[in-house]
């Protein structure tokens, strides 16, 4: 597992889930992975759960990284917020785009050592002082993707729905398989403080086998043929 000179192991670098191409669309195994989650609905541009969210999430991971440093002398750099996203018509996100029908879980990914108790030191200290609103709302969890379809965006969030709608509608089906699971975003840039013309984002889609069909080399697909 890849570590810089301190030992510090960084999981964007040394995870293959965590690579994805601009222009690509690619067939992977995601392993089962740990999660910090908080779950909302709606506009993620107007909606405030949204922003208590992230507002939550983040103290309780950093206590869990400074834990694990001291505790177990295990360093790690904090992977990227994530989002898992669903509508009970996905079109929404895509042809049908509407923004308010929207369902959202927000992610950080922790490792697999960190453990319940850990979690649950964590999250009391993050609330000692400046209890962040949705403190209580954030649980650890495994997710369970397996074999999926990724690719990497760069541009606003609104410009994603051409992108996606190819990945339905054109590269899913026509390798013989159908979407599986939530709508899943890892965001590679900061959007806070990233201009969105340069945010960078990897779309990934849980998939099935619909048919036995022939895949190409290597699973990699590149996108408009």
């Amino acid at each position: 597992m890849t570590g810089d000179s301190n030992g510090k192991v960084d999981f964007k670098k040394s995870l293959d889930a965590y690579r994805a191409q601009r222009g690509r669309f690619r067939i992977i195994d995601v392993p089962d992975m740990q999660y910090l989650m908080t779950d909302g609905h709606g506009d993620p541009n107007t909606s405030p759960a949204l922003a208590d969210a992230i507002a939550a999430l983040y103290p309780v991971a950093y206590r869990l990284k400074f834990a694990s440093k001291r505790d177990l002398r295990r360093d790690y750099v904090v992977p990227p917020l994530e989002g898992l996203w669903w509508a009970e018509d996905m079109e929404s996100f895509t042809t049908a785009r509407d923004k308010s029908r929207w369902n959202w879980t927000l992610m950080l990914m922790v490792p697999g050592w960190i453990d319940q108790s850990l979690f649950a030191t964590a999250v009391e200290q993050a609330g000692a002082k400046h209890r962040p609103t949705r403190l209580d709302d954030v649980r650890l969890q495994t997710l369970r993707e397996g074999r999926c379809v990724q690719t990497l965006h760069v541009g606003s969030f609104d410009d994603e729905a051409a992108l996606l709608t190819q990945l339905h509608h054109g590269f899913i089906p026509s390798e013989g398989l159908r979407m599986a699971g939530r709508h899943h975003e890892i965001y590679l840039s900061d959007f806070r403080r990233t201009a969105p013309d340069k945010q960078r984002t990897i779309l990934r889609q849980p998939v099935t086998v619909k048919a036995q069909t022939a895949a190409g080399p290597g699973g990699v697909t590149r996108v408009g043929g």
